[in-house]
């Protein structure tokens, strides 16, 4: 008989548990396919560059960002400068494909019509029939 694995951690299996807080790098390199290249940036490159000065972060400012009162008159031109250019990639059926979809939802409303209308005829005449009417 083949011998059943307990289910229960051992110490020993705590050992090789690797905890990584979120602040820490990883300790293990992973390595990458020859087809995928991965671009590895250090801070030691920096630090030898700078050769121990100190490097003040730069700050960015957001192009596009008004303040004051023309905000909402840049986000509603904005708006409809995306949706002009939503509309120009619209690929718009010709008139044959249009009169073939106008069609298709005509039979299409018809049909349930039909089937409403079965079903209102059906539940009164057993209305009628249970109520004695």
């Amino acid at each position: 008989m083949a011998k059943k694995k307990s289910t229960k951690q051992t110490a020993a299996d705590d050992t090789n548990v690797v905890r990584i807080k979120a602040s820490s790098t990883p300790t293990k390199k992973v390595k990458s396919s020859p087809k995928e290249p991965v671009a590895i940036k250090s801070t030691a490159n920096v630090k030898a560059a700078t050769k121990g000065k100190p490097v003040k972060a730069k700050k960015i400012k957001k192009p596009g960002n008004p303040k004051g009162w023309t905000r909402p008159f840049r986000a509603m031109g904005e708006y409809f400068k995306g949706a002009w250019y939503e509309l120009r990639q619209v690929r718009w059926p010709n008139r044959r494909a249009t009169w073939s979809m106008t069609l298709a939802v005509l039979i299409y409303s018809a049909f349930f019509i039909v089937i409403i209308l079965l079903l209102d005829a059906g539940f009164k005449y057993l209305f009628e029939l249970i109520l004695g009417q």
